[in-house]
């Protein structure tokens, strides 16, 4: 996938009306849609990106033809580049820091912004961004660094959540140990 300054999330509760707001999307405005489709829950995920103006443009269209089956939706008119990665092609870094920082929302949408708010506030990296499958519909972010930064990143994180019920859960551990770290480093799935 060709790395693209702004993306752009919409979360529904429905298939028929993602679908159609999919299609309306990439009509409306030159954009790559990266991916679309279910998620556990039966939850339906777009995932756009392209210029600053035509994500907002199709962005727009796509939250208009939503139908009231819009659960979240961001637009980030510039991506950090490791959540681009994380969120576009799955890439997941190595958790070499000192701390381990977790973020768990309760909507897919509200966590990719909470990874981007996090990693913009400070020295940290994206361990890996989970959305939905295997999470029973919810978020996780985990990063990593020293711990300073991993608190500075998940109050930027969280806080960067609307809404008291997006936010699940969220953990700094500041000493993370090396069985966890190579866990981590694998995978955050049980069977996987």
């Amino acid at each position: 996938m060709t790395r693209q300054p702004a993306i752009a999330m919409l979360e529904l509760e429905s298939v028929a009306v993602g679908t159609r707001a999919a299609d309306a999307m990439v009509k409306r405005a030159p954009i790559e849609l990266f991916r679309f489709g279910t998620v556990e829950t039966g939850r339906f995920l777009i995932l756009v990106g392209g210029t600053v103006a035509a994500v907002e443009e199709a962005h727009v269209e796509g939250v208009r033809l939503s139908d009231g089956a819009l659960v979240d939706e961001i637009l980030l008119p510039d991506v950090h580049d490791q959540v681009f990665d994380s969120v576009t092609a799955g890439v997941r870094r190595g958790s070499d820091g000192d701390a381990l920082g977790v973020i768990e929302t309760s909507t897919m949408a509200s966590n990719v912004r909470a990874a981007d708010r996090a990693v913009k506030a400070a020295d940290v990296d994206v361990v890996e961004i989970r959305l939905g499958d295997g999470l029973g519909g919810r978020g996780l972010v985990h990063v990593t660094g020293r711990v300073e930064d991993v608190e500075a990143a998940v109050v930027a994180g969280v806080g960067s959540v609307t809404g008291a019920a997006m936010v699940t859960r969220s953990v700094v551990i500041p000493m993370q140990d090396g069985e966890v770290r190579g866990v981590l480093g694998r995978s955050t799935r049980f069977f996987g």
